[in-house]
C-alpha cells in the first residue's frame, strides 16, 4: 500500500473488460497484463477522514477519524491466525518509513510496530544464531508464556465478579491469549530448526527518506526470498510516500503533476521489478507469481482533494482469471472489502464476509 495516493487520471485505463488500452503507469507493468487485474469504482464503505484512512486499507473499519475509534483485524492478521502456523513467521509487518506506520492490526484493533530495514530483515529470516542466541530466544519466548500463565489465573479469578457481557468479553480475551501461547510454542519449536540458506548477499539499507522507490526494491528484494523459502505465507508492507506529500497537492499545476508522476512512474517500475521476480521463479510446475496474491493499491483516491473513494487497485497473481479491468459505480462504490474475502477463500480460508465485505468480489473467478 502507498500512503498518499496515486494520480488517478495515469492509473485508471477508460474502458472496461478485458481489451482495455493501457494507462501510463499500468503500461509500465504490461509484462504481467494477464496475470492482473485492475479495479475501478472500489473503496472501503464509511472509511472517511483522507490520510486518518491508511490505517484502514487492510482492515475497512468505519471512521478512523472520529474521537474514540478502534480498528479492527487487519487482513493479513485475520489470515495469520488461520494459516500462519506452517511457517517460521506467521506474517511479516513491514514498512518503508520511520514513524510507526504499519498496516497490520490485531484482532483487538491495536497496531503491530513494523520492521523498517531490509537489512534487519534478512538477517532475521537468513542469519542463524550461534547456540547462545538460540537458547536465549527460547527464553524470551517461555518467558512470554509464563506471563501469559500468570495473566491467565488472574483473570480467572477477576471474572466470578463480572456481568455477562463483560464475562462474554473476557472469553474473547481467553481465546485470544490463547492462540498467542499456541504461537509462542510454535516460535519456540521454530528457533531449533535451521534457517534457509539462500546465496543472496544481505541488502545495505539506505537512509536518505526521498530514495524510498529504491528502499522499497530491496524490500521487494527480501519479501521475494521470504515467500521463495516458505518462511512466511503473509506480508503487508506500508509504503510511506510522505516525502512527497507537498507535491500531492498539486493544484493541476503542470510542474508539479509532472514531478509527482515521475516519482509515481518509477513505484510502478518498483512494483513491476517484484512481479517479474515473483513469475521468473519456478515452484513445482507453476510460477511463485501464479501462487502468490499481490494486492497494489492505496487508501486515498485522490491525494490532492483528500478523497477517500475510487480507490486506485490491482491484484496480481494468485491464480485468478486475470487481464481484466473490473468497473464498478464511481458514485456508489463497491465495497473492496469484498475482495478480501475473495483473497482468504483463495488461501483455503472459510470466510463468508470480512469486515465491511459480506461476499466475494463480483467478476474475479479463479483460473
Amino acid at each position: 500500500e502507498t500512503n498518499m495516493g496515486i494520480l488517478p487520471q495515469f492509473f485508471f485505463p477508460e474502458k472496461a473488460g478485458k481489451d482495455y488500452a493501457p494507462s501510463p503507469y499500468l503500461e509500465r507493468l504490461a509484462a504481467h497484463r494477464q496475470q492482473m487485474t485492475v479495479l475501478s469504482g472500489t473503496s472501503h464503505p464509511g472509511v472517511t477522514g483522507a490520510h486518518a484512512a491508511e490505517k484502514c486499507f487492510l482492515t475497512g473499519t468505519p471512521h478512523p477519524e472520529r474521537g474514540g475509534f478502534r480498528n479492527w483485524i487487519s487482513l493479513d492478521q485475520f489470515a495469520a491466525e488461520r494459516v500462519g502456523n506452517h511457517t517460521r513467521y506467521p506474517s511479516l509487518v513491514l514498512a518503508m518509513s520511520n514513524e510507526g506506520s504499519t498496516l497490520s492490526y490485531t484482532r483487538s484493533g491495536a497496531p503491530i510496530p513494523s520492521e523498517k530495514s531490509p537489512k534487519k530483515l534478512f538477517q532475521k529470516l537468513f542469519i542463524q544464531g550461534n547456540p547462545k542466541e538460540v537458547a536465549a530466544n527460547v527464553e524470551a519466548i517461555k518467558q512470554g508464556r509464563s506471563l501469559l500463565d500468570f495473566v491467565g489465573d488472574q483473570s480467572k479469578r477477576l471474572n466470578r465478579s463480572l456481568s455477562k457481557a463483560d464475562q462474554a468479553r473476557m472469553d474473547q480475551y481467553y481465546t485470544s491469549v490463547r492462540d498467542l501461547e499456541q504461537r509462542l510454542h510454535s516460535s519456540e519449536e521454530w528457533e531449533y530448526k535451521p534457517k534457509p540458506v539462500v546465496t543472496a548477499k544481505a541488502p545495505e539499507d539506505i537512509d536518505d527518506g526521498k530514495e524510498f522507490v529504491a528502499k522499497t526494491r530491496l524490500m521487494f528484494e527480501v519479501m521475494k526470498l521470504a515467500l521463495e523459502t516458505d518462511s512466511t505465507r503473509l506480508v503487508s508492507l506500508f509504503i510511506d510516500t510522505t516525502v512527497i506529500h507537498n507535491i500531492t497537492h498539486h493544484g493541476n499545476r503542470p510542474e508539479v503533476l509532472g514531478e509527482l508522476r515521475g516519482h509515481e512512474e518509477k513505484q510502478f517500475d518498483a512494483l513491476n521489478g517484484f512481479l517479474t521476480a515473483l513469475a521468473g521463479t519456478k515452484e513445482d510446475d507453476q510460477t511463485l507469481l501464479d501462487r502468490t496474491m499481490v494486492l497494489y493499491g492505496t487508501p486515498m483516491g485522490s491525494a490532492n482533494s483528500h478523497s477517500n473513494v475510487n480507490l486506485p487497485v490491482l491484484l496480481a497473481g494468485g491464480g485468478f482469471k486475470h487481464g481484466q479491468h473490473l468497473t464498478f459505480d464511481k458514485v456508489n462504490n463497491y465495497p473492496l472489502t469484498n475482495l478480501f474475502v475473495s483473497m482468504l477463500q483463495r488461501l483455503g480460508i472459510e470466510a463468508g464476509a470480512f469486515s465491511t465485505g459480506k461476499g466475494t468480489l463480483r467478476g474475479l473467478d479463479l483460473a
